[in-house]
């Protein structure tokens, strides 16, 4: 270590400026590489180290018909890669690669600022993937440390030292910030400028189709979901289902959403919801999911196809009573919304309606099939009829459930790798599994005993601790359960996950994958942690990713304007635009000013004596002054002169007192005479 740091002190100035440099663009690349290609990060990284060993060596740059050479290839390789070379990435691929090629042509300073401007516009580029507070922070450090690398390069080599540069570089930021929260106050807010970029986090494992075994690797999964906060008490836990993608076409392996155009024509015009008992109203935030659904509450009221109306976002409800968007979800939403935990819905389907939910493919499973064909020929059902038969049948696999060796488990293995009929591997075989399989193998067998039913995907349960006065739901929460419909009431919500894992629903505890080391070592430390950043992050997107046109419009009504709108935000942003101009005038009028009390008042005296003609230097002392003077006025400046030296003996005296003014303007009267 000491030989390295004796060789890094050896190397000229310049060498140790160049190093910084590369490690700037290291740090503005960087947030970059996960969403570049493969050839381009490692291109990026050849061409650092390459300059990085020229500077250590001390050696020549290359010829510049190299570099024209690699600029082709990387302009095919990008065309290859994106089919254009226009638009967002391949125009980020383009100006990274770039800008590490222009580190190997640093032979002027015009070349070193053509970096400097191409870091800044690719810091700006990175809020096109994301605004999340680390994104933010990582922003600013890279604009420090390209104002850094300015004041290097405006310097002559070696000056200053790069401490120095960075501490001037801090202050010039530390100028800039003001501004930049004006702007992001005042600025007006218009679609569709202010709603790109989108964040590009949300990833929840829901979709509208479900194969059988995939929702495991949303286990990992820790991120947040939603956050909720209530009016009043939350709903007991076995209450807090969150409906999204309702999956009823089972093709043997993968469920999937209904035929949409034909559940329309089945349902259109129909209040298929009745809602009852008290209400519950909450506040939602919901992060950029990425699907077609907002999961809200159960339930949600509104008849099928109503309307939902959200910024810049039309829902409507569908069939399977969920909120259907028209694209996925790609931004934050808050929205206060009310949930009904008693609720009715789908007792008047038809007959068709009720065949189309019962349908399995043929050939599937037949020892499931055989199975749930004699429980439904056992006895104590046969009498009963077809509402509470369905309710009996329901309990009965149930029960089956809970007295067998089935396990609740996040890591079951593969099903279906030596057999297609992965219902039976699960129901007779091996019994591991999670929501899914449970969920699914009770559907199939409700619908061979010729009882309609469905899988609902969701979110079940949140975390026991608030979040700053929030509930956390996580996408580890998400889950999948059942529904059956039972005649003269409609579809009964049935969670098999219940009967052989409880605390997962009635304690409504996520899925739990395996902790990490610092989880291992101390949970207590680790969910403290996680929890005070979940916590700042959400401070931060509550209060800049979320400032609006509306929260605009508010800070002007508290600022006393009772009518905003455009225009008197226009207004404001002029008066505003008015007064930093005048702050400014005056702050240059006054830091051009003499602010040491020697230089007052020798500009003082300047001006009292310049009326005698005499050409007095500001550079030189009272004394001298005084000797000039006397040489060119002769006995008419004598009273001046010694007023003048006795200026000279109070300033380098330990007491001395300083001469009347009064005196000097008296000379100097004397002298205009």
């Amino acid at each position: 270590m000491s030989r390295l740091a004796a060789a890094w002190a050896r190397l000229p100035r310049d060498a140790r400026d160049s190093f910084f440099l590369l490690g700037v663009i290291s740090a503005v690349v960087a947030p970059h590489m996960a969403h570049l290609p493969a050839w381009a990060t490692g291109l990026t990284g050849l061409v650092l180290l390459w300059r990085g060993q020229i500077a250590w060596r001390q050696r020549p740059l290359p010829s510049r018909w190299w570099l024209l050479v690699v600029v082709a290839a990387c302009t095919a390789l990008t065309w290859l890669s994106f089919r254009t070379l226009i638009g967002r990435e391949a125009g980020i691929t383009l100006l990274a690669v770039l800008m590490a090629l222009k580190t190997l042509e640093l032979r002027a300073r015009r070349d070193a600022f053509v970096v400097f401007f191409l870091g800044f516009f690719l810091v700006l580029t990175q809020f096109l993937y994301s605004q999340s507070l680390l994104t933010a922070a990582w922003s600013l450090v890279s604009l420090w440390a390209l104002l850094a690398a300015v004041v290097l390069a405006q310097m002559p080599t070696g000056l200053p030292s790069i401490g120095i540069a960075a501490r001037r570089a801090a202050g010039t930021t530390a100028l800039g910030l003001p501004v930049m929260v004006l702007l992001f106050v005042m600025f007006p807010r218009i679609a569709p400028l202010w709603g790109v970029p989108t964040e590009a986090i949300g990833r929840t494992g829901l979709s509208n189709q479900l194969e059988f075994g995939a929702m495991n690797e949303i286990a990992n999964d820790d991120g947040i979901a939603m956050r909720l906060r209530f009016d009043g008490p939350p709903p007991p836990p076995d209450q807090r289902y969150f409906r999204g993608p309702v999956l009823t076409r089972f093709d043997g392996k993968t469920w999937r959403a209904p035929d949409g155009r034909l559940s329309q024509v089945w349902l259109r015009g129909r209040d298929d919801l009745t809602t009852l008992g008290p209400s519950l109203r909450y506040q939602i935030t919901l992060e950029p999911l990425r699907i077609p659904v907002l999961p809200l509450l159960e339930m949600s009221p509104g008849a099928v196809g109503s309307e939902l109306a959200l910024p810049e976002l039309t829902l409507v409800r569908g069939p399977e009573l969920q909120w259907l968007s028209p694209r996925p979800i790609t931004e934050r939403l808050r929205l206060t919304a009310t949930a009904h935990p008693r609720w009715q819905a789908g007792e008047g389907r038809n007959r068709l309606q009720q065949q189309t939910d019962a349908e399995l493919p043929a050939g599937f499973n037949p020892r499931t099939l055989g199975w749930a064909a004699e429980l439904a020929r056992q006895p104590r059902f046969a009498a009963l009829e077809a509402g509470p038969r369905a309710r009996a049948l329901a309990a009965a696999v149930l029960q089956h459930i809970r007295e067998q060796d089935f396990l609740y488990t996040l890591s079951p293995g593969r099903y279906g790798e030596s057999s297609p009929h992965l219902i039976d591997e699960f129901w007779f075989d091996r019994r591991l599994g999670f929501c899914e399989h449970f969920a699914s193998a009770f559907v199939v067998i409700m619908r061979a005993m010729d009882v309609p039913a469905r899988i609902v995907t969701g979110f079940q349960g949140w975390d026991a601790e608030p979040q700053d006065g929030d509930f956390v739901v996580r996408n580890a929460n998400a889950h999948a359960w059942a529904e059956f419909w039972v005649e003269g009431q409609g579809w009964v919500r049935s969670d098999p996950t219940a009967a052989v894992a409880p605390n997962r629903v009635i304690q409504g505890l996520a899925l739990q994958p395996q902790p990490g080391v610092i989880g291992q070592l101390n949970p207590t430390l680790w969910r403290a942690l996680r929890g005070g950043w979940e916590t700042v992050n959400n401070r931060w997107q509550q209060l800049v990713l979320n400032y609006s046109r509306q929260n605009q419009f508010d800070l002007m009504k508290q600022l006393g304007i009772e009518q905003p709108d455009w225009a008197a935000l226009g207004r404001l942003i002029a008066m505003v635009l008015l007064a930093a101009t005048l702050a400014s005038a005056a702050w240059i009028r006054w830091s051009s000013r003499p602010h040491d009390a020697w230089s007052r008042q020798r500009a003082r005296i300047l001006a009292l004596l310049a009326p005698s003609g005499v050409a007095l230097a500001a550079h030189q002392s009272p004394a001298a002054w005084a000797l000039a003077l006397r040489s060119q006025l002769g006995q008419r400046a004598e009273p001046a002169a010694q007023w003048l030296e006795r200026l000279e003996r109070s300033r380098y005296a330990l007491a001395g007192a300083a001469p009347d003014w009064a005196e000097l303007r008296a000379a100097a009267r004397m002298l205009r005479a």
